[in-house]
C-alpha cells in the first residue's frame, strides 16, 4: 500500500514541479489547472522519449552504454529538456486558444453547474427570440454592413423581441431609448414605446415578500392592505395600505424573483455585448460593452430600494412647489417601500379632471411644473429624470405631484453653469455662445470643426426660434444629440438624463395645457433662472466663496514670485520635463523593450543553433552525434524557449 501511494505521489509532485517552472519560465501567469496538467503529460513522458531516443541513436544496446557516462548524461539531459519545451508549446497553445479566466475553473465547473444550464436554457430562449424576430445574424455577427439599413423594419423587430424577451430586456430597450445619440431616431421611437406593465403576482407571493422585508406578519405594521395593485408593473407592485395609525401609505414590493431574473438576464447581456463589440463592427463604434456595463449598473441601483429612498431624500430637499412621497425608513428596506399616499391622479389619466379646469389655470400648472425643472436642472443640480406622464400627479385643487424616484440625476456645478449658459445663449439666438455652452458642458474632442458646429447650432436655432417643430422638444433635443455625436462629442450619462427629462417633460405638459408655448416658457423661465444667478448679490456671494478658498494661495503669491525673480537673476531658473511620468507609459515602454529584446535574442541564438548543427567538423562524442551539434540543440532549445516567452507576452491579457 506504501509503494502504491509512493508513486502517485511522486508523479504529482513532480508535475507540480514541472508546473512551477513552466510559469517562471513563460514569465506569465498562466492558470495551474492546464500547467499541472501539462507537468503529467511531461512527467509520463519523459520516460519514453528518452528511452526511444537512446535507443535509436546508440547510446544504450542491450541495457549497456556504449558511450561514457557524461555524454549519455548530456544527451539524455537535452532530449529530457526538449520534452519539457513541447509541453511549453503546448501551455502557449491553450493560452492563444482560450486564455487563462476564459474557462470556468473545475472547482466552478463542479459547483456551478446547476446555473450555467439554466443560464444555457435561457441563452438558448433568447436566441429563438432573436432568430424568430429576424435578429439572429446581428448576435452571430454575420451581419458585417451598417444594421441601420432599412431601420423601420428591423426597428419594430427589436422592439418586438426586447419586449417578448421579458423585463431585463424591456429596460434596456428603455435605456437605448434614451440614448439618441447612440442610435438613430427610428429605434428610439420604436423602444420608447416599450413598456413594463406585467400581470400582476398572486397576492399571496407579495404578501410573503413584503412580510420578509418586514420582519413580522403585515397585519402587526398595517391595519388594512388592499390585495389588488394600484400598479403592476415586471420588478414591482404597489398596494395601497392604511397603518395602525389610521395614515394612508402605498407599499412598492419587489417581486420575489425579480432579481434572479434579472441577475441571469444581465450576465447573458454582458456575454451578448462582449460578443456583439468583438464581432461587428457597429458593435465597436457604439462601444456597446461600456453601454451594457452601464445599464447593468443602473438596473442594481433600481433593484436596491435604498438607493430610491436617497434619491427621494435629495429631490425632496430642493424641491419647491410640488409635492413627493415621504418615505416611513422604519418600515422600508432594500426590496420594500412605504411611503405616504400622495393625493391626485397620474396625468395620464386625468384628462376629465384636468377638462374641468380653465385653459388659464392648465397653463399657470403647466408653467409651474416646466419652471420647477428648470430650476432643478440649473441651480440645484438634483431633478427626477422619469417625467413621463405616469410619474406626474395632479389634484383637485391643481397642486402637483412626483412618483418613482428610481432614475433620479446629479449635476455638478461646472455642468449646471454650463447648461444654464446654454439656454441662455439660445434664447439670445447666440450661435457662439452656444456652441462654448456645449464645448464645455461636453467637452472638446479632437479635430473640433468649431466654426462649421457654430454655422450648424445657428441653423438648429434658427429652425426652432418660434416652436419646437414638428417632433416637439423631443424632436429638437434629438436634432442636437444627432448634431453633437456628428462632430464626435460623448455625451455623458447625466447629461443624457436632463435631456431624457425634458424630452419627457414634453408629453406631459402637452397633456397639462395643449396650447401652452413651450418655447416661450422655457425661455422666459431659463431667462429668470440666469439672472438670478447673476445678479449682483448672487454673483458677490460667489467670488466671497472663491476669494475665501483662495486666500491662502494669494497670501504666498509674493513670496513665490519673489523666488522665481531671485532665481531668474542667479540663472538659477530651470525646468524639468519627464515625458514617461505616467507609470502606464513607462510599464508600456519596459514592456515593448522587453519584447524586442527577447526576440532579438531568439534569433540570434536560432541562427547560432543552425551553424553549429550544420557544421560539418569537430569531435564526436557517438559514431554519429558530434559535439558541435549537441551544443547547437542546447542552444536551439534556449531560442524556441525565449521565443516561446515572446509569444506568451504578446498574447498575455491585459
Amino acid at each position: 500500500m506504501a509503494v502504491d501511494l509512493f508513486t502517485p505521489l511522486t508523479l504529482l509532485l513532480n508535475a507540480c514541479l514541472a508546473a512551477v517552472v513552466a510559469r517562471r519560465v513563460l514569465g506569465v501567469p498562466v492558470g495551474w489547472p492546464r500547467t499541472i496538467l501539462v507537468g503529467l503529460f511531461v512527467t509520463f513522458s519523459i520516460g519514453s522519449a528518452v528511452t526511444s531516443f537512446a535507443e535509436m541513436a546508440g547510446i544504450v544496446t542491450g541495457g549497456r552504454f556504449t558511450v561514457s557516462l557524461s555524454a549519455a548524461f548530456i544527451l539524455i539531459g537535452l532530449v529530457t529538456a526538449w520534452v519539457f519545451v513541447l509541453g511549453l508549446v503546448v501551455l502557449v497553445v491553450l493560452e492563444v486558444l482560450a486564455p487563462t479566466g476564459t474557462l470556468p475553473s473545475p472547482l466552478d465547473l463542479l459547483t456551478g453547474w446547476k446555473a450555467r444550464r439554466r443560464r444555457a436554457r435561457r441563452y438558448a430562449q433568447i436566441m429563438k427570440i432573436a432568430v424568430r424576430h429576424g435578429l439572429g445574424g446581428y448576435l452571430r455577427g454575420r451581419r458585417r454592413t451598417d444594421p441601420y439599413h432599412g431601420t423601420a423594419k428591423i426597428a419594430r423587430s427589436l422592439r418586438a423581441a426586447l419586449n417578448e424577451g421579458g423585463v431585463t430586456f424591456v429596460k434596456l430597450g428603455q435605456m437605448l431609448s434614451t440614448r439618441r445619440d447612440l442610435i438613430p431616431a427610428e429605434f428610439a421611437d420604436q423602444l420608447a414605446a416599450l413598456q413594463t406593465r406585467a400581470e400582476p403576482e398572486p397576492w399571496q407571493d407579495i404578501k410573503a415578500a413584503a412580510e420578509k422585508a418586514v420582519g413580522r406578519p403585515l397585519d402587526e405594521v398595517f391595519a388594512e392592505v388592499d390585495p389588488e395593485p394600484l400598479a403592476a408593473a415586471s420588478v414591482a407592485q404597489v398596494h395601497a395600505a392604511r397603518l395602525l395609525d389610521g395614515a394612508e401609505v402605498v407599499l412598492k414590493v419587489q417581486r420575489p424573483r425579480a432579481r434572479t431574473q434579472v441577475t441571469a438576464d444581465v450576465e447573458i447581456i454582458l456575454r451578448l455585448a462582449r460578443r456583439l463589440e468583438r464581432g461587428t463592427p457597429w458593435g465597436r463604434s457604439l462601444c456597446v460593452f461600456e453601454l451594457a456595463k452601464g445599464f447593468a449598473a443602473a438596473l442594481d441601483e433600481e433593484l436596491d430600494y435604498t438607493v430610491e429612498q436617497d434619491n427621494l431624500r435629495s429631490v425632496a430637499a430642493t424641491i419647491e412647489g410640488i409635492a413627493v412621497p415621504e418615505i416611513h425608513e422604519e418600515l422600508s428596506s432594500g426590496t420594500l417601500l412605504v411611503m405616504t399616499r400622495l393625493p391626485g391622479t397620474p396625468v395620464g389619466a386625468a384628462g376629465p379632471l384636468l377638462a374641468g379646469f380653465t385653459a388659464e389655470r392648465r397653463e399657470r400648472i403647466a408653467h409651474r411644473l416646466l419652471g420647477e425643472v428648470l430650476r432643478q436642472l440649473v441651480r440645484t443640480g438634483i431633478f427626477h429624470a422619469d417625467l413621463h406622464p405616469g410619474n406626474v400627479l395632479v389634484g383637485e385643487d391643481g397642486e402637483l405631484g412626483l412618483l418613482d424616484f428610481g432614475s433620479v440625476g446629479r449635476l455638478d456645478t461646472p455642468t449646471r453653469s454650463a447648461l444654464g449658459m446654454l439656454l441662455l445663449a439660445i434664447d439670445g439666438d447666440d450661435a457662439i455662445a452656444a456652441t462654448d455652452a456645449l464645448i464645455e458642458l461636453l467637452d472638446r474632442p479632437e479635430g473640433l470643426a468649431e466654426r462649421e458646429l457654430e454655422r450648424r447650432i445657428g441653423h438648429l436655432m434658427a429652425r426652432y426660434r418660434t416652436g419646437f417643430g414638428r417632433g416637439g422638444p423631443s424632436g429638437m433635443f434629438a436634432e442636437l444629440f444627432r448634431l453633437v455625436t456628428a462632430y464626435g462629442f460623448a455625451v455623458p450619462p447625466q447629461i443624457a438624463a436632463a435631456f431624457r427629462a425634458l424630452a419627457g417633460l414634453d408629453g406631459t405638459l402637452a397633456l397639462i395645457s395643449p396650447d401652452i408655448d413651450v418655447v416661450a416658457a422655457a425661455r422666459e423661465q431659463g431667462r429668470a433662472l440666469m439672472r438670478e444667478a447673476v445678479e449682483p448679490g448672487a454673483v458677490r456671494a460667489w467670488l466671497e466663496e472663491r476669494l475665501a478658498g483662495y486666500l491662502p494661495i494669494i497670501q504666498r503669491l509674493p513670496r513665490r514670485l519673489n523666488h522665481i525673480v531671485e532665481d531668474l537673476e542667479q540663472g538659477r531658473l530651470s525646468i524639468n520635463v519627464r515625458p514617461l511620468a505616467h507609470d502606464g507609459d513607462r510599464h508600456f515602454l519596459n514592456g515593448l523593450v522587453q519584447q524586442i529584446v527577447i526576440a532579438v535574442l531568439a534569433a540570434a541564438a536560432t541562427l547560432g543553433a543552425i551553424m553549429l548543427i550544420t557544421a560539418d567538423v569537430g569531435p564526436m562524442i557517438t559514431p554519429d552525434i558530434r559535439l558541435l551539434a549537441v551544443a547547437g540543440g542546447a542552444l536551439l532549445l534556449v531560442g524556441f524557449v525565449l521565443a516561446l516567452r515572446s509569444l506568451a507576452l504578446v498574447f498575455k491579457p491585459r
